[in-house]
């Protein structure tokens, strides 16, 4: 595994993204996405500026933002949503192809373009088969990465994790068990992922 073989994944997801996008009626768009408080249409610009992002922007963001992720977050969304879906879909175009990154390891790109092209798809009904690698390793970033930095290690402590579709289990504790994609789900917050998981660690990923 090298440092760069994540950007073929990357790039494989955005392009699948793109053409569901592409599909997408106005009130779609303007659907509540997965992510909370957030619209289909949010969701894509806060991915367009995470596409944008380089090391020194976000840092430069982030002290903007007084060091808070959330506001941080709402004004990237702000600042690359466009006037219409169509403006926005057509920045993401011309963005797909880009390895730029915040300073952070680069499987959160993965986490970014698996988890965020949920938020989209599930409220819409439309499935989209992930790269088996590409979810695995998201998963495994983020039950290592603190919550501080949008991660899970806090919430999955406790829990032992069985992915019923791939060569995954970590952890000690009550097991909660299912595909990796759920269990990627539950633990980055998404509650409707938690009724695909089973097992008594289901309980503990639910408290907050």
């Amino acid at each position: 595994m090298t440092s760069n073989d994540v950007w073929p994944l990357v790039h494989a997801e955005r392009a699948a993204l793109l053409i569901d996008l592409d599909r997408l009626d106005e009130a779609q768009w303007e659907k509540p996405s997965l992510c909370e408080g957030w619209t289909v249409h949010d969701v894509a610009a806060h991915l367009l500026d995470t596409w944008n992002t380089t090391r020194l922007g976000f840092v430069a963001a982030m002290a903007r933002a007084r060091f808070d992720f959330d506001r941080q977050n709402a004004a990237g969304v702000a600042r690359e949503r466009g006037a219409t879906p169509r403006d926005t879909l057509e920045r993401l175009r011309q963005a797909a192809g880009r390895r730029s990154t915040p300073p952070a390891p680069l499987d959160t790109r993965l986490v970014e373009e698996v988890v965020h092209g949920e938020d989209i798809r599930r409220p819409l009904g439309l499935m989209h088969t992930y790269a088996p690698e590409a979810v695995v390793r998201a998963l495994r970033l983020q039950i290592r990465t603190s919550a501080s930095f949008g991660g899970a290690k806090e919430r999955v402590a406790g829990v032992r994790l069985v992915a019923t579709d791939a060569d995954l289990t970590v952890g000690e504790g009550p097991e909660a068990s299912g595909t990796a994609l759920a269990l990627l789900l539950a633990v980055s917050g998404r509650g409707p992922a938690l009724e695909e998981l089973s097992g008594p660690g289901v309980a503990v990923l639910t408290k907050e």
